[in-house]
């Protein structure tokens, strides 16, 4: 009785609501959104709002806002529900027992983001937008409702502190309109803006608002006449259509003279005219192009105006054409084209898709909403710095796009402001780590060039390969390219670590006259690593080269497993060196030797260089040049004889694979054998010979496989090493 006595005194709320969501769904559940009106507005009775009214006006506002969206009646109930669990004493399983799983979970989304409370976004945490990604991740109306409160609240702001003006209107204009943006509903973007930017900036709203008021009537004039002409003309070939004026909103005029230094009357846009063809479909399309044709044949367009959004989509689903003229009495005029149906989702984005697609075209939408929602994270799961994800969250959902094309006139979709080195790593990640330079429409660019629509764009790349550099970062707007760019760096240190363990332990062990080489790869080190508790030899060395373990207690450990030397060098089966190749032409090696066209080449049995080594180059009287790695033991013996070192270098044009050894050594398994060979196989690599043992339980094998270069033979070891029950993967150099 309780409930529809409260009820009862908002009727014409209620009747207001219902009107909404009927005009624009015959047949909606009228009686579902009834019946969440009354216990919303039972749970809220006596609370009142900052500015004196009942509570139940706020979600009476949010379903509104909904009901603006074309949203579905679950949607709207959720949303005069959003604050039930949050500020009265109903829970979660109330809600479920009474409105069902659907709507329940709706409404626990949105109190979970009321929750999260954001800092600004240099101080942002990564935990809070974890959070907010999370939620979108479970239904994207979750989010929905939540931009509809957000709106509501900025509404009615007035009544609000004034740091809680601040805050709330910071968190709109980084937050709230840049997701509102990624989502297509600009008819909340807009809005959202406007209210925060009249919040924050009142002098500078106000000069704008003066501004763009002072010549309204001339502007609306212009595009009056413009409208009458284009009709006329578009009705003598059969394309219906109509035509409106568009007034620019007050935040973007601030945007264009802020951050482009533009003067107000250097805005061509500030009344723009719209055509909406009648027709949709493939008919809408083709009078979308041929309305656009029929307006160059009037006026002539601006160079470097026009962008085709039909053709190519912006990431968030909008479509039109976009052209500017010198329209009647030799002013600029921005004109939009665009269907129905392009202008439904132009305006609501993806709350349109909720009631106007069903079945498999709803399911299309989820899949790329969630493809999105997995790449943010998959980026919180790369990033550690919060800032950097923060930038990296807010770029993708505020930056517009470029769209250029591949050699192969592929199109390739990048954020406005992006570079070459973003193009590279969009192609492939190999790509990017391999740039070295760009061709723009056939003209070499520097790699901080930025890119343009329409650029065809060529990436050159080096064979060899060099790995990005660290001003790279600066370059690349795109979030993958600066991630992969990171990532290598981070690995390329973790390998340096893992190199600087191995040498302190081999040094200890030296100290000791351990025979470390033999030792490394045998059961005895294998025993103290798992003592020590650690699986994989990998995570062992980078202990010891960060500092976290000592390599002294490491040898006590091994001496204590030993009870000589010689009993351990006995054991240990030392492992068989590949043979020896036969000189060949340097020409066929991949190799320059500096003032040298044709010299016979050798590579030197003892190290095994591969492309992308650092190497030397011996002359070996009567043999030619004995191709060495420049870490090698001998050269530092041959060093004695410095006139017989040359300059060499890999030149990238090999064509063959060349030999190299890798020990594997695993905790014996059935089937080890058989997946390390697949593994091999699938990198590219062939086994021409192969041999090893088991030993205490731990399996010490050796093959010798034919290989590329040494990025190639990085991307084995690194698989290898992930094979289960293998301790430890590494290239062998014979002694």
């Amino acid at each position: 009785m309780a409930v529809v006595e409260a009820a009862s005194r908002h009727q014409d709320l209620l009747d207001e609501l219902l009107r909404d969501v009927t005009s624009y769904k015959a047949g909606a559940d009228t009686e579902l959104v009834t019946r969440a009106f009354r216990l919303a507005a039972e749970a809220h009775e006596g609370q009142q709002r900052r500015s004196g009214e009942p509570f139940i006006h706020h979600p009476f506002g949010v379903a509104k806002v909904c009901a603006q969206l074309h949203l579905d009646e679950q949607t709207i109930a959720a949303a005069l529900l959003h604050d039930v669990v949050e500020d009265t004493d109903a829970d979660v399983d109330d809600l479920r027992a009474e409105f069902g799983d659907e709507i329940a979970q709706l409404v626990e989304g949105v109190t979970k983001l009321t929750r999260v409370q954001f800092a600004s976004r240099e101080e942002a945490e990564a935990e809070n937008y974890r959070k907010l990604i999370l939620a979108m991740a479970q239904d994207p109306r979750v989010i929905l409702i939540k931009l509809a409160d957000r709106l509501h609240n900025l509404r009615t702001i007035e009544y609000l502190g004034r740091q809680k003006q601040l805050q709330k209107s910071r968190e709109a204009l980084e937050v709230y309109a840049p997701l509102a943006h990624r989502l297509g509903i600009h008819t909340l973007k807009w809005e959202l803006e406007d209210l925060a930017f009249q919040t924050l900036h009142p002098r500078k709203y106000e000069e704008i608002k003066a501004m763009v008021s002072e010549r309204r009537n001339d502007r609306e004039d212009h595009v009056r006449e413009a409208s009458v002409v284009l009709q006329g003309e578009l009705a003598k070939v059969d394309i219906p259509a109509e035509i409106s004026g568009r007034a620019k909103h007050f935040y973007s005029i601030y945007e264009k003279m802020a951050k482009r230094g533009k003067e107000f009357n250097e805005i061509y846009d500030l009344t723009a005219m719209r055509v909406l063809v009648e027709r949709d479909g493939d008919e809408g399309t083709r009078d979308c192009y041929g309305a656009l044709g029929l307006i160059h044949a009037l006026w002539k367009p601006m160079p470097g105006r026009f962008k085709d959004y039909i053709a190519m989509p912006k990431l968030n689903g909008y479509r039109a054409l976009h052209t500017t003229v010198i329209g009647p009495h030799g002013r600029p005029l921005e004109i939009q084209i665009r269907t129905q149906e392009m202008h439904r989702t132009a305006e609501l984005g993806i709350a349109a898709h909720w009631l106007y697609k069903r079945g498999e075209n709803r399911r299309e939408l989820a899949e790329e909403w969630l493809a999105w929602v997995r790449q943010l994270l998959d980026w919180e799961h790369e990033e550690s710095d919060p800032r950097e994800f923060m930038r990296t969250v807010s770029k993708d959902l505020f930056d517009d796009e470029v769209y250029v094309f591949t050699p192969k006139w592929e199109v390739k979709r990048l954020p406005s402001g992006a570079t070459p080195i973003d193009f590279a790593y969009a192609v492939h990640t190999d790509v990017g780590h391999r740039t070295v330079g760009a061709k723009i429409n056939g003209r070499i660019v520097p790699l901080h060039y930025q890119l343009r629509s329409g650029d065809m764009v060529e990436v050159l790349t080096s064979k060899a390969g060099r790995g990005p550099s660290r001003d790279w970062l600066s370059l690349a707007a795109s979030s993958r390219a600066r991630n992969k760019i990171r990532q290598w760096f981070s690995r390329e240190t973790r390998e340096d670590t893992e190199q600087k363990g191995r040498e302190t332990l081999e040094r200890e062990m030296r100290k000791q006259n351990l025979p470390y080489r033999k030792l490394a790869g045998s059961a005895v080190l294998a025993q103290v690593t798992r003592e020590t508790g650690f699986k994989k030899a990998e995570d062992f060395y980078l202990a010891l080269g960060s500092g976290k373990l000592q390599p002294g207690q490491i040898v006590n450990k091994v001496l204590q497993r030993l009870k000589t030397v010689e009993a351990v060098t006995e054991e240990v089966v030392p492992l068989k060196a590949p043979k020896a190749r036969r000189a060949v032409d340097s020409s066929n090696l991949g190799i320059n030797v500096e003032g040298v066209a044709d010299v016979l080449v050798r590579l030197a049995k003892c190290c095994t260089p591969v492309p992308g080594d650092e190497i030397v180059g011996y002359i070996s009287l009567g043999k030619g040049i004995t191709i060495h790695r420049e870490d090698c033991p001998n050269v530092r013996a041959l060093r004695r004889n410095p006139e017989r070192f040359t300059p060499v270098d890999w030149d990238g044009g090999a064509v063959q694979s060349f030999r190299v050894q890798v020990a594997v050594d695993a905790w014996d398994r059935p089937r080890l054998l058989e997946d390390v060979a697949r593994t091999f196989a699938e990198y590219g690599a062939n086994i021409v010979e192969y041999g090893g043992h088991v030993e205490d339980q731990l399996a010490k094998n050796w093959y010798t496989a034919e290989i590329g270069d040494v990025r190639a033979l990085r991307s084995l070891l690194g698989a290898l090493r992930n094979l289960d029950a293998v301790f430890d993967a590494y290239r062998v150099t014979p002694t």
